[in-house]
């Protein structure tokens, strides 16, 4: 992988540095940037404030945008939408347990980890209780679940294009990013625990 930096400078004359980051065949994230914001503690009101800023941006403007973005793309090039009635219902069954496992792991996070999904706000112990029992990502997980569900629900190809487009950059970030960094503050206890748990499809119980 490749780091990249830059000085810019912005009116005034002032040096404006961009730290390097790193993504897949590029890029690092600024990991002490990182570790900072997760090793700060946030009182209770402040993960609430957040945890209503989450749920508006994932449980209704990303929903919007991709009802919005998949009817324009299927106007555009033309793609049918396919019949509802059973097929709808498929959705509204891949829906409901979506919602529910993503809500699940947010409670965990909160209750147990002292955290937020928002990775400013992470836990400030590493949570592998309830539904982290069962894989490593189960809010992404119940996340592509509840978009899935709900492409299918409207009937739309490209919605379902773009869910699976969507969850490609979660799996990407997670990958890069956020295991890297549980890596780093969590040391062999989330090594242990990476060998041992799915990473995005829950095992069943045993």
């Amino acid at each position: 992988m490749r780091r990249i930096s830059a000085d810019l400078t912005i009116p005034g004359g002032k040096p404006l540095y961009i730290p390097a980051v790193e993504i897949p065949g590029c890029v690092k994230m600024d990991k002490k940037r990182f570790q900072k914001w997760t090793e700060r503690e946030y009182s209770t009101n402040q993960r609430i404030i957040a945890l209503i800023l989450e749920g508006i941006l994932f449980l209704i403007i990303i929903p919007l945008l991709l009802v919005v973005a998949s009817s324009y793309i299927d106007h555009w090039l033309q793609i049918p939408r396919f019949e509802h009635g059973l097929v709808a219902s498929i959705g509204l069954l891949l829906m409901v347990p979506g919602l529910l496992f993503a809500l699940w792991s947010i409670h965990v996070q909160f209750t147990l980890g002292k955290g937020t999904p928002a990775p400013f706000m992470a836990t400030q112990t590493l949570v592998v209780q309830g539904p982290y029992t069962y894989c490593r990502n189960p809010m992404t997980f119940g996340t592509i679940l509840l978009y899935l569900g709900m492409s299918i629900w409207i009937g739309s190809f490209s919605a379902i294009g773009l869910t699976l487009l969507f969850t490609g950059l979660l799996i990407i970030y997670i990958r890069a990013i956020e295991e890297k960094e549980l890596e780093t503050r969590f040391g062999p206890a989330y090594t242990e625990y990476k060998r041992n748990t799915p990473f995005l499809i829950p095992r069943s119980p045993h």
